[in-house]
């Protein structure tokens, strides 16, 4: 371009610019000046790279401490994500199959890489250091992760996450407080002695429970279940949408709880004593799928699929087998 000539490419920019900010009843001189002093934008600026790296503070001197916070931040940021898209999913008005399945996979990738990045826990600290460092963070725990607890909360409806002694008595129930009050998790912060409540689970219910429930009742009706279900049955890619729903709930309701059980009986060798280093939560009967037989699309299951529920990974992958 020289001095005597204007890209028409640029004057059309223009226009449609200064027709952006006419409707906001803005001048676009008044925006282009503020772009030509705005400063350059820089990488560690945008990401905030001084702030994100200054979140990790360890509360004992043990060096594999920083592994154990890095990672769980790191597992929420992907919490983040796959919130994202969901919310994006059950905002989206007439949403189309192709649109849903495209999400879904996203989603689906995110959890593949947790699962696969659960070695960082497995085989990442040492053994001694982690039993001792976990004991000055108490009562915190992973348990109390409020994301993934909407996670859940997004994907189906609550009689689906009800524990496993209610659910027949409340297939059919549709009253969001009396539901959560039977959320199968609850039963995973109970003192294995004594069944009472622990410190991890009163702290947890008194931040978030009112949110939870406010949210199920929200999503009651456009949850993804529900938006399968309403709106996905005649569609042509109907069994597309089903292969990426069925994988969402492996990797949601197998893999990333077992994952957890990996590395709970790698560091706690299966111990019933050695359950306050996991913040009080009783892993041994919380994570695996088994016991709590907690699937988001159970329709979508054939009986023996149902039976043998995360079955074969445990056989494989803590095992052996």
């Amino acid at each position: 371009m020289n001095n005597t000539e204007t890209d028409p490419k640029l004057i059309e920019q223009l226009k449609k610019l200064e027709e952006k900010y006419e409707a906001m009843g803005q001048d676009l001189s008044s925006y282009l000046d503020g772009l030509l002093y705005s400063d350059y934008l820089k990488y560690w600026d945008y990401i905030h790279l001084e702030t994100l790296l200054s979140l990790q503070n360890p509360k004992t001197g043990f060096k594999d401490e920083i592994i154990f916070i890095c990672y769980h931040q790191i597992t929420e940021l992907y919490f983040k994500l796959i919130l994202w898209e969901m919310e994006q999913i059950v905002t989206e008005e007439d949403i189309s199959a192709t649109s849903l399945i495209k999400k879904q996979k996203r989603i689906n990738n995110y959890f593949h890489q947790l699962v696969h990045s659960f070695t960082v826990m497995t085989d990442g600290m040492d053994h001694d250091e982690f039993l001792k460092f976990r004991m000055a963070l108490l009562p915190a725990s992973g348990f109390q992760s409020a994301q993934y607890r909407l996670i859940e909360i997004y994907a189906t409806d609550l009689n689906n996450l009800v524990h496993v002694d209610f659910k027949d008595e409340l297939a059919n129930e549709s009253n969001i407080q009396l539901l959560y009050d039977q959320i199968y998790w609850k039963q995973g912060a109970n003192e294995l002695a004594s069944g009472k409540k622990t410190l991890t689970l009163t702290h947890f219910e008194e931040k978030y429970s009112a949110s939870f429930i406010q949210k199920a009742y929200e999503l009651r009706k456009s949850n993804l279940w529900q938006i399968f279900k309403a709106k996905m049955q005649d569609d042509p890619e109907k069994e597309t949408l089903i292969e990426v729903l069925r994988s969402f709930d492996l990797l949601a309701n197998v893999n990333w709880p077992l994952a957890h059980y990996k590395s709970a009986v790698r560091y706690l060798h299966k111990k019933p004593e050695d359950i306050k280093a996991t913040g009080g939560s009783n892993w041994q009967k919380y994570l695996p799928p088994r016991f709590q037989k907690i699937m988001f699309y159970p329709e979508l299951w054939s009986e023996e699929e149902l039976k043998n529920w995360g079955k074969t990974w445990v056989d494989k992958e803590v095992f052996g087998k």
